[in-house]
């Protein structure tokens, strides 16, 4: 992994991105912590244009993008057309709101919409991701997963994947084997890790302080192709700055070839 290729989910600062005045003051502090390149997430209702302008001028590269699940499925073309303001090609399906993982229905609704929508990303030249949960691990009756399903029914050229080692960890998959069982299909990762408190509760913590196997990790993402890996905490112990320059810091010293 080349230090170029690490990003910042900006969901991690969203409390931070409401107004542009407040985005334009985070990627400075981003760039300034040493991230080269952003995935917009969590962002307030800031014009594409000023979104593009700001990160610019920090020389931050929009490596990808979360949007609203419903709007992927259902206005596709408004979300390519906001990937094409932004200057990226990359998006992920970010949660199966609404979704119930007993009702079979819901499931192949779910994963019709997806392939529909995927192939007009690709017809777009762009790539829709699938960002996994925990739930996505959910078993009924003995059968596959639901992420096994989305990955086995839907075309590799309609979807790819952005897992969150987190959530594959937290739903009882084992991380480095579904890096490896996605060899091609997976252009932007997910790198959060995951700690066991001496309760037993499980916690978001910055790379390096938990136990994921982040090398291994790596290095399987490496041979499969993935472009981005990108880091996300979804809740910090105190001021997130803090807890993604923590994470840097890691990754350059421990991480980057």
């Amino acid at each position: 992994m080349k230090f170029s290729q690490v990003a910042i989910q900006l969901y991690t600062l969203r409390d931070f991105c409401k107004t542009a005045a407040d985005f334009a003051v985070t990627m400075k502090k981003v760039r300034e912590i040493g991230y080269t390149a952003v995935q917009i997430s969590g962002v307030g209702p800031i014009p594409e244009t000023e979104i593009v302008a700001i990160c610019k001028a920090e020389g931050l590269v929009i490596c990808a993008t979360h949007e609203n699940g419903a709007a992927i499925l259902d206005e596709t073309e408004k979300v390519i057309a906001r990937l094409r303001a932004l200057g990226t090609k990359l998006t992920a399906y970010p949660y199966p709101a609404g979704i119930d993982f007993d009702n079979p229905d819901h499931l192949n609704t779910l994963i019709k919409k997806l392939d529909i929508a995927g192939a007009k990303f690709r017809a777009a030249g762009m790539k829709l991701g699938y960002h996994n949960h925990a739930n996505e691990f959910y078993r009924a009756a003995g059968g596959p997963t639901f992420l096994e399903r989305v990955y086995a029914e839907i075309s590799p050229e309609n979807i790819v994947a952005e897992l969150d080692t987190f959530w594959v960890q937290r739903g009882g998959g084992d991380v480095v084997d579904w890096v490896r069982r996605l060899k091609g299909r997976t252009p932007s990762i997910h790198l959060k890790d995951f700690k066991v408190a001496p309760n037993g509760d499980i916690n978001f913590c910055e790379i390096g302080a938990g136990t994921l196997p982040f090398k291994r990790i790596i290095a399987e993402a490496e041979a499969g192709g993935c472009e981005w890996f990108i880091v996300e905490q979804d809740t910090c112990p105190s001021d997130p700055f803090v807890s993604i320059k923590q994470s840097l810091d890691y990754i350059k010293a421990n991480l980057v070839s």
